[in-house]
């Protein structure tokens, strides 16, 4: 009966992400309009508010508020962050700050269940604490977005944003197409790492230490920032077929763990697929950043992670469902399957179709 509440959980959990999610790619264009430090100081808002929902929940109600709240801010951060991070970044820099704006993205995704899991496992008030640091963390982004200059010229009055339906512009197209497909499938491994490691290793393995759980979901995340930094070497056309080759092994080595029930396969999947994902990933922001005019770019941006950030929630919905009938681990497999055929048909079209390197090199 635990169990079974505890995939219903993690279903709504993800369903909430997904509605945030969707709710964003309509107005992801806003800060194209308005400037990025206004909406990045709304996404500020939004994710001061989502920990104060957290720290004063008593019912399931304030944890759907949290987490609408937290998908509202990502959203709002994602496209308006990166492209302003391009835009500030020096001539000849955009590579580098391709990186530093993906690095960013996935080290602090990392960084949220690793600090949460030290914090539950040898700090006083697990359920609180953590979401103290995280408002502590809100007001020191705040206070460093006061400092940076708008990089938005011809900005508009916020009643001349209007709601997007999901378009691209045409020269963005041929692009996304790949690039998106890389990215879900990145990040749908993460979605099925994150929903099924954590009580695989409790239930199946014995590891009741929520600090080395924390760590094993982290090392998947810190394993993608040293993938993005492979892609300067590798480029970007390249990278994405052998960011999918990487991600099909990460899948394997977890499928494995799965059915073995072998703790040292799941740390390899984490390493070996989250650097495939980190370099697909890099390769498909670079390829859509550089063919985005400058008033569109945040919004196209925004398109790109709102794919990914399906990825990252729907495996969370689906194995909170299957769960409850054939069990968490029969779950896992079910989804590390669709994935698997997801990442071999994406990595077949990027081997077809490769990225052009003219139009993946940097921001114009």
């Amino acid at each position: 009966m635990r169990r079974a509440g505890g995939v219903r959980a993690r279903a709504a959990v993800g369903e909430v992400t997904v509605g945030g999610m969707g709710v964003l790619l309509l107005t992801g264009n806003a800060s194209d309009a308005v400037g990025r430090r206004p909406v990045l100081s709304w996404g500020l808002g939004c994710a001061a508010a989502s920990a104060v929902c957290f720290l004063c929940a008593t019912a399931l109600g304030w944890l759907y508020a949290g987490r609408l709240l937290s998908g509202l801010s990502a959203g709002l951060f994602t496209g308006a962050a990166t492209a302003y991070v391009l835009e500030l970044a020096p001539p000849g820099g955009a590579s580098r700050a391709t990186f530093v704006a993906t690095a960013a993205n996935m080290g602090g995704l990392g960084c949220g269940p690793l600090l949460a899991g030290v914090l539950a496992q040898y700090a006083e008030w697990p359920l609180y604490l953590p979401f103290v640091v995280h408002l502590a963390l809100v007001a020191c982004s705040a206070t460093v977005l006061l400092r940076l200059p708008e990089t938005v010229r011809e900005r508009r009055p916020l009643n001349t944003v209007r709601p997007q339906r999901p378009s691209l512009p045409p020269r963005v197209r041929a692009v996304f197409g790949p690039a998106a497909a890389a990215s879900f499938v990145g990040f749908a491994l993460f979605g099925v790492f994150t929903s099924v490691s954590p009580a695989f290793l409790s239930q199946s393995l014995n590891v009741h230490n929520h600090a080395v759980s924390g760590l094993v979901v982290a090392l998947a995340f810190f394993a993608s920032t040293i993938g993005q930094l492979a892609v300067g070497r590798v480029g970007v056309s390249r990278s994405l077929p052998l960011g999918c080759a990487a991600l099909l092994a990460g899948l394997a080595l977890l499928a494995g763990a799965l059915r073995w029930d072998l703790l040292p396969l799941v740390v390899l999947s984490a390493v070996v697929g989250g650097a495939g994902q980190g370099m697909s990933f890099r390769g498909a922001l670079s390829a859509v950043a550089a063919t985005s005019e400058a008033d569109r770019r945040a919004a196209v941006i925004s398109a790109l992670f709102v794919v990914a950030y399906a990825g990252i929630s729907v495996p969370v919905i689906g194995v909170g469902v299957l769960a409850e009938t054939i069990g968490l681990e029969g779950a896992g497999l079910v989804f590390i399957a669709c994935m698997a055929l997801l990442v071999s048909t994406a990595g077949v079209y990027l081997l077809r179709r490769p990225v052009p390197a003219t139009q993946a090199g940097g921001v114009r």
